[in-house]
């Protein structure tokens, strides 16, 4: 074979397609696993006697279900009808805090987060009213946060019922926290005060418990916090003209030992996650947005997951429980805990907690993502346009393999030069392929060209090729980003495929200047469906991928123009 670069162009077109079906084995949404409801009395708190026995035992999955009682009292008990998780009645409202980035909806019932809309980011451009809300209060997609305590004394769950001052807080120009208390008491004498504090700019919430204890005895007790979510395994996810669909959504958890754990929902019933370890936290992942419980660094918390199904469809918990305390009669205790809600903004979330940026998941090919999303972030901060960002990556990534590409151009220059011998020697040895071949290596050694000199470079840009894919899938900083033009969104396909159309252009044009001596027929027309082919498939692919593709097509072409002319010119 005189030229391998179709067969690899090919092979290229071949790893995408095998790409996309392991996506589809690891993302796509599986058979929906059974799962049986447990009755409620079964997930009772364990193991606590009248004076002494853990919390929640001596692991993590020793927890009450979330809706359990943990502790019934007046002031707090349980609703177990239908196995519904409580929330305040729809005539009593949401208590709504709003930040310059946050608009939040807390539910007076347990004090549990419901909404949490993303005031910076639009669900998608057509409706610019809408915004992302990332928790739902109800429904078969339901997502939402909650914490409380547990103890076999009297405290606050997430079912208990809290008082607020009142309904509305928002963030003034002057202010930079919002502090939203939320009051419960008991008669014995046992006061809690929920508080959130909000800060400008942020996405992490501080939850506070205050334990007041004037019941005349001592208190025994701990913090839970965690994120429950309902998950429909029939929606129609838009297939393979989603890329969104590919990136991971489940149960993340973190430790400083194993680091970043994913955990798929549909694992949960089959085998539970139940670990303890200080440092960590956990958290619900999805498509560009996330969110999260973050316990105290230093405090060593149980974590464990759990599932259920109490309308049909299943719900999976993901938690985190501290170690219990003693409070004694008179003194106060503050537990504390954050809650993220927001988007995977990669320079930010190393500040929030250790770990954090792990949730921008690009999976085998992180160790070319993440360097390629540094120099494209930083390209960013001087342009101010991600399009011309991808568009200066592209120079400097051919920049940088300018002399690989020049060495495969003057071979391939060299060996349009030899066709004419090629063609006398294919008339010689006639369906002789043996002889033939055997033949074109000499000349080939004869005339010092490499056949294979055009491998290198092409092999190179596959993994760049598919890092940028997963950049332009995971980084919430590129999602919606317009460029110019008709270019709106560099995440999203091409409105009018002009960009694919190009790259087949330049293609094509590149073909004219490609030996093809040597090549049998069937090779020639695989040569000449190559720009269809990958037209095809970029036509589906994000327009900030094929604007790279493109870029690099036609940079390629001018190189490679420029040495097959100089070459020609220097043999005349």
């Amino acid at each position: 074979m005189a030229n391998l670069r179709p067969v690899l162009f090919m092979s290229l077109f071949v790893l995408a397609y095998l790409m996309w079906v392991e996506w589809q084995k690891d993302y796509a949404p599986q058979p929906q696993t059974t799962v049986v409801s447990t009755p409620a009395e079964e997930f009772s708190v364990p193991g606590l006697g009248a004076s002494q026995g853990p919390v929640s035992g001596d692991l993590p999955g020793d927890l009450p279900e979330p809706d359990a009682g943990l502790v019934e009292t007046e002031n707090s008990k349980p609703d177990w009808e239908a196995g519904q998780a409580v929330f305040a009645s729809g005539n009593s409202g949401l208590l709504t805090v709003v930040t310059d980035v946050l608009e939040v909806g807390i539910d007076l019932t347990g004090g549990t987060v419901v909404t949490a809309k993303l005031l910076d980011y639009l669900v998608d451009l057509d409706n610019p009213g809408i915004n992302v809300d990332l928790l739902l209060r109800d429904g078969p997609e339901m997502f939402v946060a909650q914490s409380g305590l547990l103890s076999r004394e009297v405290a606050p769950n997430h079912t208990s019922s809290y008082r607020a001052q009142r309904m509305q807080y928002e963030l003034g120009p002057g202010s930079d926290e919002i502090r939203v208390p939320l009051s419960w008491d008991d008669e014995s004498g046992i006061h809690v005060t929920k508080t959130f504090i909000f800060k400008r700019g942020k996405y992490d919430i501080t939850v506070q418990h205050t334990l007041t204890n004037d019941s005349g005895q001592a208190w025994t007790g701990s913090r839970y916090d965690q994120l429950q979510r309902a998950v429909l395994t029939d929606k129609d996810d838009g297939g393979f003209t989603n890329p969104g669909r590919y990136s991971f959504f489940g149960v993340g958890f973190y430790s400083p030992a194993e680091k970043f754990e994913k955990v798929d929902f549909e694992d949960i019933a089959e085998e539970p996650f139940k670990r303890q370890y200080s440092g960590g936290w956990v958290s619900m992942v999805q498509h560009y947005f996330f969110a999260a419980w973050i316990p105290p660094s230093e405090e060593m918390d149980s974590y464990s997951t759990q599932v259920y199904s109490p309308a049909g469809y299943p719900r999976y918990i993901a938690r985190a429980v501290s170690p219990q305390v003693v409070v004694s009669s008179g003194d106060r205790k503050v537990f504390e805990s954050r809650l993220y809600v927001g988007p995977k903004l990669q320079d930010e979330l190393d500040a929030v907690a250790t770990g954090l940026p792990h949730t921008v998941n690009y999976g085998i090919f992180t160790v070319f993502s993440k360097p390629l999303f540094w120099l494209l972030s930083n390209i960013h901060k001087v342009v101010g346009n991600w399009g011309w960002a991808i568009l200066l990556l592209t120079v400097l990534i051919k920049l940088a393999f300018f002399k690989l590409t020049e060495a495969q151009y003057r071979s391939m220059a060299r060996m349009r030069k030899l066709q004419p011998r090629i063609e006398q020697l294919k008339e010689r040895y006639g369906d002789d392929r043996q002889r033939m071949s055997q033949a074109m290596m000499e000349m080939y050694k004869t005339e010092k060209v490499n056949p294979l000199g055009g491998c290198l470079p092409i092999l190179v840009q596959i993994p760049i090729f598919i890092a940028l894919y997963w950049v332009l899938l995971e980084s919430v900083e590129l999602r919606q980003a317009p460029f110019i033009l008709w270019i709106d969104n560099l995440t999203a396909k091409d409105p009018y495929f002009i960009l694919p159309v190009l790259n087949a252009a330049f293609m094509i044009l590149s073909q004219r200047l490609t030996p093809t001596a040597g090549m049998d027929p069937m090779q020639r027309k695989l040569m000449q469906f190559m720009p269809i082919g990958f037209s095809i498939m970029f036509a589906f692919f994000p327009a900030g991928l094929v604007l790279y593709w493109a870029t690099n097509a036609g940079l390629s072409l001018a190189q490679q123009w420029y040495i097959t002319r100089k070459i020609e010119a220097d043999s005349k």
